[in-house]
């Protein structure tokens, strides 16, 4: 149940008798009803208030609930004095400190007490008297707050006051429970409202006087316990819309690190995977397939952001993989050619090729020459959203700009996927280390130097069977 439907509850309890006991001594709201009838008659004859025209019988169909014997169905109408809202002239409206205070709508209700308005009139129509109910009888419809002080009311509110000593605090907290009946009643197209006579008309049920006030005084009891459970509630609301995350995040980690699944002998280890891919990259450098880098120096302790089985090996990126990156220039766009990714096409994982700029056969050749993208490679932006990798599934030729391109050295050797699982859960320390004021960017140095935890190549295979095995699981969670 969220706070909202508790305090609804609440409010419902409160309207329906059931909040607090009823005492015969309190009397009943059929002497409080006449009472107040009486009040009416007098200012009546005193010309302070108008006669209305009767309102029609209440029907059994509009008694919503039972309520207790010593209460009473009544309309709105026959017990408070509605006064609806007329807003001053344009001109006499503005933000100065002389004039009375002008409120229109709800822009300024506070948790229960109105705040102040920027605005004031030196002209005001209908003027709302100190501890009136303020009902939104415009878009939004049924909301409803209190003023300690006179304003004058617009078209957006319906001020509700007493006719007698009757709680104030119970009439908000009664009219509250009362707001999906005026939005179920409210009229209109451009925006929706309930006129006057809906308000009028409203049937609610009347308590003794006295019952009001310990009712008023119950719910004020309660509330705090509700703001301490809505605090806990926000809490756990927030920790469940991150736990999926996080989950993903931890469950990453723990694969990168070697926690996922169990280390088998019979595999190998990750330094004989290495000196494979090695003997691999040399041959590849003599038939001319791939260039001779610089050797890079012996990875230090403190490059090692964390402890991985004895079984595997901590590699830089350009030891295992070729890293490359796209073209940097910015070819002539045409209207039909040869799709040209960027990072802002990397989408969750795919390639977006609905928002692709499309570059001349002639340009896309040239570009090939260097950063060709073959199956199986991966993409990683660059520059700007640093991430989003995506392992490439080719079903058509494009060129690549502004991203790196990761190449196995031999695709039997180290499985793809695994790396890819690597990036996704890397990223994000990538992003803290990126440069750039305006739009940040790692640098293809950075990234063919960065360190890597080689497991063996079997180990590998089971690490990425175990997270498509539990990831879907974090998906599900997330909806």
């Amino acid at each position: 149940m969220t706070p909202q439907e508790l305090k609804n509850s609440i409010l419902q309890l409160a309207i329906q008798g059931k909040l607090v006991e009823q005492r015969p001594e309190e009397g009943t709201a059929e002497e409080l009803y006449q009472q107040i009838q009486a009040e009416k008659q007098r200012l009546i004859k005193a010309g302070t208030i108008k006669k209305e025209k009767p309102l029609p019988e209440i029907t059994e169909d509009e008694k919503a609930f039972d309520i207790p014997e010593s209460w009473k169905w009544v309309q709105l109408g026959d017990i408070y004095k509605l006064l609806m809202g007329q807003s001053p002239d344009g001109e006499s409206v503005s933000e100065s400190t002389l004039g009375i205070e002008f409120h229109q709508g709800k822009v300024f209700f506070g948790e229960d007490y109105l705040q102040k308005s920027n605005q004031t009139t030196n002209k005001p129509t209908k003027i709302a008297e100190p501890y009136s109910v303020l009902l939104c009888v415009r878009a939004p419809v049924g909301i409803v707050n209190i003023t300690e002080r006179e304003i004058c009311i617009g078209r957006g509110l319906c001020a509700v006051s007493t006719y007698t000593d009757m709680d104030a605090k119970y009439v908000l907290y009664a009219l509250r429970s009362y707001k999906t009946d005026f939005i179920k009643k409210a009229t209109g197209t451009t925006f929706v409202a309930i006129t006057g006579e809906v308000v009028r008309s409203q049937v609610v049920p009347l308590p003794p006087l006295a019952e009001q006030k310990r009712i008023v005084a119950k719910i004020e009891e309660l509330l705090p316990y509700i703001d301490r459970y809505e605090k806990a509630w926000n809490k756990l609301e927030d920790f469940n819309k991150r736990f999926p995350n996080d989950m993903q995040k931890s469950i990453l980690q723990m694969a990168i690190q070697g926690k996922l699944v169990d280390q088998r002998p019979e595999e190998g280890t990750g330094e004989e995977l290495y000196r494979q891919i090695q003997a691999e990259k040399q041959r590849l450098i003599k038939e001319g397939k791939i260039k001779k880098e610089k050797p890079l120096p012996e990875i230090a302790e403190e490059e090692k952001p964390f402890d991985i089985p004895d079984s595997w090996k901590w590699v830089h990126f350009c030891d295992v993989l070729d890293v490359r990156d796209g073209t940097h220039d910015t070819p002539k766009y045409v209207l039909k050619g040869v799709p040209l990714v960027t990072s802002k096409n990397l989408v969750n994982g795919t390639i977006d090729f609905e928002t692709t700029k499309l570059i001349s056969m002639e340009d896309a050749a040239e570009i090939n020459k260097r950063s060709a993208v073959d199956e199986g490679d991966i993409l990683f932006a660059m520059i700007g959203t640093i991430g989003n990798p995506v392992l490439v599934n080719k079903d058509r030729e494009f060129c690549i700009k502004n991203m790196a391109l990761f190449k196995a050295i031999d695709q039997s050797l180290i499985d793809t996927e695994y790396f890819l699982l690597f990036l996704q859960n890397e990223q994000y320390n990538m992003k803290k280390k990126a440069s750039g004021g305006v739009q940040a960017f790692v640098s293809l140095k950075f990234l063919r130097t960065y360190v890597f935890p080689l497991p063996p190549l079997a180990e590998q295979k089971r690490i990425v069977a175990k997270l498509e095995e539990i990831l879907p699981l974090c998906e599900k969670l997330k909806k």
